[in-house]
C-alpha cells in the first residue's frame, strides 16, 4: 500500500471515529480553527479574528512547512479551505488534501479532462462530508472529503460552445452555487444552483435577459442579448438574514467593438442580488454601463454592517476593475458612496444612481484612445479584504494605461472587434474608508502589477503580495511595512489564516507551491 493510500485510510478512520466534516455553523462565523469557504465566511471580508500573529510580533514569524504540487503546468490560484485540520485546494484537473499543520499529503484526485481552457481553478466548496469543484471541461464533481473518491459528476456547461469552469463553488444550505467562464466571443453567461446530493439543477439565472424580460430594452435586439456575455467566474457572497446571494458579472460581447450592442447591456458588468432559494433577482447595480474595455465587474461584493451619517446600514462594497469604489445599501442596491480608488480618465462623471458616465472619446478608436485603467484593470479577480477593526477596505490596485484600438467597423462586428496595447503603470495597496471613499493610506509597490489577494486580521495586520514575489505584512492602521518573505514566484491566490493546537498559521500559494508560516518562536 502506498503512503498516499495509507494516509487516506487513516483520514477515513479518523472521519469515522470523530465525525469529520464541515459543520454548517462554521460558515456563519468568523474563521478561527478553519477556513471553510472561499472568502473564509459568507461575507467576503477575508478578515481573521486571530491575534497570536500581530503587529508587535509578526517580524518573528517563520516558515513552518512547504508543499509543492506534483502536477506540471499548474499555478495555485485556488483559495485553500481548511476543515478539521485538513487543507483542500486545486489547480485545473487536480484536487489535493494535505495536513494543515505539516503540509503532508493526505490524498490527491486527478481528473481526466476532455478539453476546455485551463486558465486556472479558484478552489473547492465543502458541505458536510463532501467536496465540490468545477472542471475546465464543464463538470461539477463531488468527492468524498475523507478519501478523495468520486461520488458523482454533472455537466454544468457546454464545452462545444467554448464554456469552461474555474469558479470555487459556494455551498449555502442545500444549494451548490456554480458559475461559468467563456471564450469572450458570442455566448451568454449564467449562474446556477445545484443539489448537493445529486448535482441536479435547482435554478438557472441568465445574466443577459431574453426578449421581453426586464433589462432587454438595454440591448438593441434579442439576438445581441442572447450572445451578450456576462460570465460568472468568481465566488458569490451571501447574507443569511436576507437569504440573498450577491455576485458580479463579466464583460459584454463583442468585447471591444460595442457598435452592435448600443445601450447599457444589462446585466453584464453588474453587481446582482438574487433570492438564494429561487434565483429571482432582487436588484442590480451596474458599475460599467456599456463597457468596451474588458472591465469585468466580478470583483468580490464584500458585505458588512456599518454606519453612514450616524445611521446603521447594511452595506456592500466593491473595488471594481474600472477604477471606482462602490458602497451600496445591500437591501436596496442603492448607491451610498462612489469614488475613484485610482485615478481614471474614462468617465465624464457620475449619474444620479452613482454610476460612472462613459466618455465617448475614450471608446476604442481606429487610431487609438489612451485609457486608464488598462485592460487588466485597477483591480482584478484576486480578493480584497475588509477589517471591521479598522473600518478600512484593502485592495491591491494598479494605475496603468492602454491604447484601445477598434479594427472591425462592421455593423455587426465579430470576436473582440479590437484590441489594446499596454503602457506605463504603477501599483499599490490601497486602504479605503468605506464611509467617504477616501484613501486613508496607500503603500506603493516597486513594480507595475501587484495583483495578489489580501487578508486582514484582528492582530492589526494586512497581508498581501508585491510585484517582486514578496509576501508582505503591513500595519493595518498605518500601512507601515513590518515583515516580508520572498517566495520566488508571485502570490497566486489570497492569504488565509487559521489556528490549530494553539498555533496560528498563515498560508499562501505562489506558483506551484503552498507555503505555511507560523509563530515558531516567541
Amino acid at each position: 500500500m502506498t503512503l498516499t493510500r495509507i494516509s487516506a485510510a487513516l483520514v477515513l478512520l479518523a472521519s469515522t471515529l470523530l465525525g469529520q466534516g464541515l459543520d454548517p455553523a462554521k460558515l456563519l462565523q468568523l474563521p478561527t480553527d478553519s477556513w471553510p469557504t472561499y472568502n473564509g465566511d459568507y461575507s467576503g471580508r477575508r478578515f481573521s479574528p486571530l491575534t497570536k500573529i500581530n503587529a508587535a510580533n509578526v517580524d518573528s514569524m517563520s516558515l513552518a512547512w512547504v508543499y509543492r504540487i506534483n502536477a506540471t503546468g499548474g499555478v495555485i490560484k485556488a483559495s485553500p479551505l481548511v476543515v478539521d485540520g485538513i487543507m483542500y485546494f486545486t489547480i485545473p484537473d487536480h484536487v489535493w488534501a494535505i495536513d494543515a499543520r505539516t503540509g503532508r499529503e493526505v490524498w490527491q484526485f486527478d481528473w481526466t479532462s476532455k478539453g476546455g481552457l485551463h486558465i486556472g481553478n479558484r478552489g473547492v466548496g465543502i458541505s458536510g462530508n463532501w467536496l465540490y469543484f468545477e472542471t475546465p471541461d464543464c463538470h461539477l464533481v463531488s468527492l468524498s472529503l475523507a478519501t478523495g473518491k468520486e461520488r458523482w459528476r454533472k455537466q454544468i456547461c457546454d464545452l462545444d460552445q467554448m464554456y469552461y469552469g474555474t469558479m470555487a463553488p459556494v455551498i449555502i444550505g442545500n444549494h451548490v452555487i456554480v458559475g461559468v467562464s467563456g471564450d469572450d466571443l458570442d455566448i451568454p453567461g449564467y449562474l446556477e444552483s445545484r443539489d448537493p446530493e445529486t448535482g441536479d439543477l435547482q435554478w438557472h439565472f441568465n445574466t443577459t435577459p431574453r426578449a421581453g424580460e426586464p433589462g432587454s430594452e438595454t440591448w438593441p435586439s434579442a439576438e445581441a442579448s442572447a450572445h451578450g456575455g456576462g460570465m460568472t467566474w468568481l465566488s458569490s457572497t451571501y447574507d443569511p438574514e436576507m437569504k440573498t446571494l450577491f455576485f458580479g458579472t463579466g464583460n459584454p460581447q463583442p468585447v471591444i467593438a460595442g457598435k452592435a450592442r448600443k445601450g447599457d447591456n444589462l446585466y453584464t458588468e453588474s453587481i446582482v442580488a438574487l433570492d438564494v432559494d429561487t434565483g429571482k433577482m432582487k436588484w442590480y447595480f451596474q458599475p460599467s454601463p456599456h463597457d468596451t474595455h474588458d472591465w469585468d465587474a466580478i470583483q468580490t461584493p464584500v458585505l458588512f454592517d456599518g454606519s453612514i451619517n450616524g445611521q446603521p446600514r447594511k452595506l456592500l462594497a466593491q473595488a471594481s476593475r474600472n477604477g471606482y469604489f462602490f458602497v451600496l445599501d445591500r437591501v436596496t442596491g442603492k448607491s451610498v458612496v462612489t469614488s475613484e480608488f485610482v485615478k481614471t480618465n474614462w468617465a465624464k462623471g457620475l449619474d444620479a444612481k452613482g454610476q460612472p458616465i462613459p466618455n465617448p472619446a475614450k471608446e476604442p478608436q481606429l487610431d487609438g484612445a489612451l485609457v486608464s485603467p488598462n485592460q487588466a484593470g485597477a483591480a482584478n479577480w484576486p480578493p480584497p479584504s475588509f477589517s471591521p477593526a479598522t473600518g478600512l477596505f484593502y485592495v491591491n490596485a494598479s494605475r496603468a494605461f492602454s491604447m484601445y484600438y477598434i479594427f472591425d467597423t462592421d455593423e455587426k462586428p465579430e470576436g473582440w472587434g479590437g484590441n489594446d496595447r499596454g503602457g506605463w503603470g504603477e501599483s499599490m495597496l490601497q486602504a479605503i474608508d468605506y464611509k467617504t471613499g477616501k484613501i486613508r493610506w496607500s503603500h506603493k509597490w516597486e513594480g507595475a502589477a501587484g495583483r495578489s489577494g489580501v487578508l486582514s486580521t484582528a492582530g492589526n495586520l494586512v497581508f498581501a503580495g508585491d510585484p517582486a514575489n514578496n509576501l508582505v505584512a503591513l500595519n493595518a492602521t498605518t500601512g507601515e511595512p513590518l515583515w516580508h518573505a520572498n517566495l520566488g514566484n508571485s502570490l497566486s491566490n489570497g492569504p488565509i489564516s487559521y489556528e490549530l493546537d494553539g498555533t496560528q498559521y498563515l498560508v499562501v500559494g505562489a506558483g506551484d507551491t503552498m507555503y505555511g508560516f507560523a509563530m515558531l518562536r516567541k
